[in-house]
């Protein structure tokens, strides 16, 4: 069987300690540069794969310091504090000898311990099979790597400027074709909402993601559990002002489970 291509743009090939080589994918192109999803993915796999990783991931930011051009990269992680159940990462992806990302990760041993219990519950929505995917015509490529069916705060019908008076966004989403849910690929798809500004005021500005952090709610074996199954996706904005707005956003299994809860900053210009 082929590989599937979020595997094949998370690869890395490993050079001296605690740094790999990985390379940018046509499949997960967008405006410019790589989806900053996949990109997040690629420094998180990084620490995946370091032989001295203890547990597995709880926290995880990315920091984007500017657009990766087409081509190779190297990343680079070390663990910067291991205690005896949890562990404090440094992450950086360089290209041409400049930074291109920053990133920490935080992974622990979990135990088990009092809660399984959320305060953000899943909203009564359609089943997937129920909600139509959209037409992905003329759109850039990273998008057709994912089914999405949305639900409610789609993509604008008219890119005319007009104020929709809120930017929430529900949709259902995995990888397209269908692929077994893991860390990277939970952290691409904690990606994958359209700026909210774009949602709000349904114009094309440019736009930036400058920082993104992803909580890890579900332990291995959960995401495991998964399989190919849909998520459920739910994003909305706190402010838009003086050139940056932050989003926040929950992704829960088919079964109800909020497996991560994500929060980014956008830089934003007229």
């Amino acid at each position: 069987m082929s590989m599937h291509a979020f595997d094949a743009a998370i690869a890395l090939a490993p050079q001296e300690a605690g740094a790999w080589t990985g390379a940018t994918s046509a499949a997960y192109g967008n405006m410019i540069g790589p989806f900053g999803g996949v990109t997040a993915a690629q420094a998180l796999n990084a620490v995946l794969q370091h032989p001295e990783l203890l547990g597995e991931p709880v926290a995880f930011t990315a920091n984007f310091a500017a657009a990766l051009s087409d081509g190779e990269f190297t990343a680079h992680a070390r663990p910067a504090r291991t205690n005896r159940s949890t562990q404090h990462w440094v992450v950086e992806l360089r290209q041409q000898g400049q930074t291109m990302m920053t990133a920490t990760a935080f992974t622990a041993t979990r135990r088990e311990t009092w809660g399984s219990a959320s305060e953000s519950p899943m909203p009564e929505v359609p089943r997937p099979g129920d909600v139509p995917a959209p037409n992905r015509s003329g759109r850039v490529e990273w998008i057709n790597r994912y089914d999405m069916r949305f639900i409610e705060g789609g993509f604008p019908a008219a890119w005319d400027g007009a104020d929709h008076g809120d930017s929430r966004t529900r949709l259902w989403v995995r990888d397209q074709p269908a692929r077994p849910l893991d860390f990277a690929s939970l952290t691409a798809l904690s990606d994958v909402f359209f700026p909210r500004i774009w949602r709000r005021r349904a114009k094309l500005t440019p736009i930036g993601t400058v920082t993104m952090t992803v909580y890890f709610h579900a332990s291995r074996q959960q995401l495991e559990a998964m399989g190919t199954g849909y998520l459920l996706g739910q994003a909305q904005a706190q402010a838009f002002r003086n050139g940056y707005f932050d989003q926040t956003a929950q992704l829960w299994n088919e079964a109800g489970e909020l497996l991560a809860t994500t929060h980014q900053v956008v830089y934003y210009k007229e």
